[in-house]
């Protein structure tokens, strides 16, 4: 029995140790999950993960779709047939889905449908910090936030009921630090699915047109003043402390920092936990400040309870002294810890920090280190197969842009690629909007997952506008930075002619580029021709750069008893350091004025042993 297959079959009563996210899944599945949707992205991925290993098992449906908005989506077709559904996704895929979601929330729907975002503060795996709570004020959703894996599990069950009861989408907010803690969950029953119901037939139901999204504006007001009245008090958790001057509110992962700092340095501070934080227990905040003149607000990112509370206070004629973001007490930016939380709480209460802590200063323990691809991955030979053409070619002021996944690295030295990223499919918008005075040509990248997702709209927008640009799509058969799932090409990934793929060549040549070429870029000389001649196209000119990423490669090797290593003869080495530092693989290195490399690192790819990175073919197989 596997891992996963534990965690669904656990009984009722049983203590497991799971991650934050692990708990959400099951938590899922206890409430009848029918329909599970997703686009991955850390930190939400390993929900996903958990789901697509049990679903045939647990009688489910799940997908990987191709982006979020289709997600959500999927996820509401089926909860208007009553199935308890769910989309899940990292923050900014919030972004993509949002158009659907607005007018969702308009709708409502029938079987409990709860949107997960796992925000990122700190930005571990992101190219921004947002704060996705604005969007329940945006949608006029409620929205429930977890401090813990047990409640990750429990808080999961009640937004599927509080969906289903009041007939709208429930936002699910986590941060990566719950959705990657790992603690004691004590599961539940599974509960029976639902069965599926007759579809509500009528135009007015689920179609936003102006004169019913009119009418359906005055009904999801009335829903979500429901909540307030009805579900938002059951959320609350007062832990008092034996006096009353200090009062502490907080949720999510900012509640759990602030009571271990309370219990820690023994401060008689009350706190009030708040689960639901749209729409707040305004109930339960104003009797809690009545009863404490001072209030600390602990909440990473935005001062959205914080602004929330100060106007409540002011509408409620309730005199309190606040200290959180708005007056300096805690930052705004990055995620919470230990040392800022005390440091935020000792500040505010006018006490000397037992500790001396700066925020930002860096670990003396931990050596500041620049992220690098991993030993065998394609795109390192992209990157350097490009950069050397772009060099031959005389275009060193050639504009690059990248987009998100792995190849984001390549930004890094040596490389140097990527003027530009911004967001999934940004690139080749980029890419076409960069005149010509600028850059003569461009050249962009983009993976096979993000070309999927959201990158065709701008290769046909290329087309239509005739851009001079070269897009390179990285193709290593998955999605590889979110944790190797499967994308619309690399659905069968051990077989490249399955029927379950779609080649990226007949999308690329049905938008109407004439100039595509696929390559396996561990053949630099392939590769170099490809992308020399690509600049002298007129209009877009597309690469396909085609190898499997690193990780799936290596492992069938070594369980086919193939795996090689390479090393350097010494011999024939000239220290001239191009290896190191032009290629830039991690497993090759310089010792005592000569290349060397590491066998326990070296994925046996051959590319450093080729006469374009080892002009003395110093490299061979060992």
């Amino acid at each position: 029995m596997s891992y996963y297959d534990e965690i669904l079959e656990a009984k009722n009563g049983q203590v497991l140790f799971l991650l934050g996210n692990e708990a959400i899944a099951r938590g899922a599945l206890e409430s009848g999950l029918s329909t599970a949707a997703t686009y991955p992205g850390t930190p939400s991925s390993e929900v996903g993960d958990l789901f697509y290993a049990v679903y045939k098992k647990a009688g489910m449906h799940f997908e990987y779709s191709v982006n979020e908005k289709v997600a959500l989506e999927v996820a509401f077709a089926s909860s208007s047939l009553g199935l308890r559904s769910m989309v899940f996704m990292k923050h900014v895929g919030m972004n993509v889905a949002s158009d659907a979601m607005m007018s969702i929330a308009y709708t409502g729907t029938r079987g409990g449908l709860v949107i997960m975002t796992a925000d990122d503060p700190s930005l571990h795996s992101s190219q921004n910090e947002q704060d996705n709570r604005h969007y329940a004020d945006l949608s006029h959703l409620p929205l429930i936030e977890p401090s813990t894996p047990q409640e990750a599990k429990d808080f999961i069950s009640e937004a599927f009921d509080i969906s289903e009861k009041y007939m709208t989408p429930v936002i699910f907010r986590t941060t990566t630090m719950i959705s990657h803690e790992r603690g004691l969950v004590q599961v539940s029953p599974l509960m029976e699915k639902k069965k599926l119901s007759n579809f509500e037939s009528g135009k007015d139901v689920y179609n936003s047109l102006p004169q019913f999204a009119f009418r359906n504006k005055k009904l999801l007001e009335e829903k979500i003043s429901n909540i307030k009245a009805q579900e938002s008090e059951r959320f609350v958790r007062v832990e008092r402390a034996d006096e009353n001057e200090w009062g502490a509110i907080s949720s999510g992962a900012g509640y759990a920092y602030l009571k271990d700092v309370v219990s820690k340095y023994g401060l008689s501070i009350s706190i009030l936990k708040i689960g639901m934080t749209n729409p707040l227990p305004e109930k339960a905040i104003i009797n809690f400040i009545t009863e404490h003149p001072r209030i600390i607000i602990v909440e990473e990112l935005d001062p959205y309870l914080e602004e929330k509370i100060r106007a409540l206070c002011e509408l409620r004629g309730v005199d309190a002294i606040i200290y959180g973001k708005m007056n300096s007490y805690f930052p705004y930016d990055y995620e919470f810890n230990m040392d800022i939380v005390r440091s935020g709480v000792f500040k505010s209460m006018g006490k000397q920090d037992p500790q001396s802590f700066a925020k930002g200063t860096e670990s003396l323990l931990v050596a500041p280190r620049t992220p690098v691809l991993c030993s065998g991955c394609p795109h390192r030979a992209s990157f350097f197969a490009v950069r050397r053409a772009l060099k031959l070619a005389g275009m060193s002021d050639a504009k690059i842009s990248s987009d998100i996944g792995c190849y984001s690295l390549g930004a890094y030295e040596p490389y140097d690629i990527g003027d530009y990223m911004i967001s999934m499919g940004s690139s080749i918008g980029i890419a076409s909007g960069i005149p010509e005075a600028a850059s003569k040509r461009t050249v962009t990248f983009i993976g096979d997952s993000t070309f999927f997702h959201s990158g065709i709209p701008g290769l046909i927008n290329a087309k239509l506008n005739n851009a001079q640009t070269t897009l390179i799509i990285l193709d290593n058969r998955i999605t590889a930075m979110t944790g190797q799932q499967p994308n619309p090409g690399s659905m069968d990934p051990d077989d490249l002619d399955s029927k379950l793929n779609i080649p990226i060549e007949n999308i690329v040549k049905g938008i109407g580029i004439s100039s595509v070429v696929t390559v396996d870029p561990y053949n630099l000389g392939e590769m170099l021709h490809a992308v020399n001649e690509s600049f002298k196209v007129d209009g877009p000119s597309v690469i396909i750069s085609r190898r499997e990423c690193a990780i799936l490669r290596d492992a069938k090797e070594r369980k086919a008893g193939r795996h090689v290593v390479y090393m350097v003869d010494e011999e024939k080495c000239s220290g001239c350091g191009k290896c190191v530092e032009d290629f830039a693989c991690p497993a090759i290195s310089f010792k005592g004025g000569k290349a060397s490399i590491d066998p326990d690192q070296c994925d046996g790819c051959g590319v450093c042993s080729e006469r374009y990175v080892c002009p003395f073919q110093a490299i061979e197989v060992a």
